[in-house]
């Protein structure tokens, strides 16, 4: 409060000058056009209470890479990497697990490329009349027959081991978008009891790498700071040493953190309840894997769902009987909300779809898998690309992520 300034009950009665009519004309004190109130958002800001399950973005991310899994078709893969990619655009955070996704999408591009110089140096299964460039071959021996480096490279071998890689670069893909938007640690909270020890190795494994990019990332921002170069060997030695120094202290401050928690103490159990736990597990898994082969193959119709649920049966009572042995309680457990049920159906809608359209008929099948002898320009069909286009929903329907700008300004 500056000296001079009017500020009695007086003040209020003054007569309002140009510039103070101007800016209540103008709105002043009201949201600029960059802010957006909270009636126009379509989906709440996400706080501790309203988050999403982490599981329900994995689910998500699944029939996105289930759908991927069932075409070699380059449009419908390409269609699957923008919805996957336009999602996580909109719901991720500023986390550090958040920031993997760059990493996924670089990693699919370099597999991409080692698949079409395997086909280019190693050859391909696929004959074919147009030929692009001739190689030098090198001679192998007898016992290398099928096998040759190097020779002609055909535009249809090409074309396979393109459609191929895509395949496989989408689903490292739709992963990486399942990393970027599940919370590793939330998750792990919702695991059952029996599975809590191996999903801390899991946990682990997967915060590893977007802990150890963050860290990269922060440390060559400040060697360019510095002036100092962090590119070429002597850049890579100088950022990697500190990375792993990094990645040592914070395994080393997890143990601690996991043993003062009292993590790897267990209950007594009866030997006989473990007996039966180990069987129910063991027949359970068996039994789903017996019915899985028999849902994928013609001979098994008859008795594969049967066996695929007593399966699935046995295995939930063998982790309901394995809970027992881990003494550990949830604060604050997630719950599975109508959001979390949105976006968990419209992946699981997505992969059923592709499923269900493959085997509508032979032209399905063409429409997904096109051919390559002879070539052919792909086609984009309607049904399954609709059914791609479901995978949105999380966009518009799970909590957006919280702007740290708007919720400073946010009274308390």
């Amino acid at each position: 409060m500056t000296t001079g300034e009017n500020t009695g009950p007086s003040a209020a009665h003054q007569p309002e000058g140009p510039g103070r009519a101007g800016r209540r004309a103008h709105g002043a004190g009201a949201p600029t056009r960059t802010t957006t109130p909270r009636s126009r958002l379509r989906a709440p800001r996400a706080t501790r209470t309203n988050a999403l399950h982490p599981g329900a973005w994995w689910i998500w991310a699944l029939g996105l890479g289930t759908a991927a899994s069932r075409t070699t078709n380059p449009l419908l893969l390409a269609l699957l990497v923008g919805v996957a990619g336009y999602v996580v655009a909109a719901r991720r955070t500023e986390a550090p697990w958040a920031r993997s996704y760059g990493a996924f999408v670089k990693l699919a591009l370099a597999v991409l490329g080692i698949r079409l110089a395997f086909a280019v140096l190693l050859g391909s299964p696929i004959p074919g009349t147009h030929t692009l460039v001739t190689l030098p071959e090198l001679p192998l021996p007898d016992w290398a027959q099928g096998i040759r480096v190097g020779g002609r490279v055909t535009a249809e071998g090409l074309v396979f081991a393109l459609y191929d890689g895509l395949k496989l670069a989408t689903l490292l893909i739709c992963v990486g978008a399942a990393n970027a938007l599940a919370n590793p640690a939330r998750l792990l909270k919702s695991l059952p009891g029996a599975l809590y020890e191996a999903g801390v190795a899991v946990v682990v494994a997967l915060t590893f790498a977007p802990n150890l990019i963050a860290d990269v990332q922060r440390l060559r921002a400040a060697r360019r700071l510095r002036g100092r170069p962090d590119h070429g060997l002597r850049g890579l030695l100088q950022v990697g040493l500190p990375v792993l120094e990094g990645a040592l202290e914070r395994s080393v401050a997890l143990a601690a953190a996991m043993d003062a928690r009292g993590y790897g103490r267990s209950a007594e159990v009866p030997p006989g309840v473990r007996r039966t736990t180990a069987a129910l597990t063991l027949g359970g898994l068996v039994g789903v894997c017996a019915g899985t082969y028999g849902l994928l193959t013609a001979e098994g119709g008859t008795y594969g769902l049967p066996v695929l649920l007593a399966g699935l049966a046995a295995a939930l009572g063998g982790l309901w009987l394995g809970g027992r042995r881990s003494l550990r309680t949830r604060y604050r457990p997630d719950t599975w909300g109508v959001r979390a049920w949105l976006v968990a159906a419209s992946g699981a809608a997505v992969a059923a779809l592709l499923v269900l359209y493959v085997s509508t008929g032979p032209y399905a099948y063409a429409a997904l898998h096109p051919g390559v002898v002879p070539l052919t320009a792909p086609t984009l069909p309607l049904w399954p690309a609709a059914a791609i286009l479901l995978g949105l929903l999380p966009a518009f329907v799970a909590p957006a992520p919280s702007d740290s700008a708007t919720i400073a300004k946010e009274p308390s």
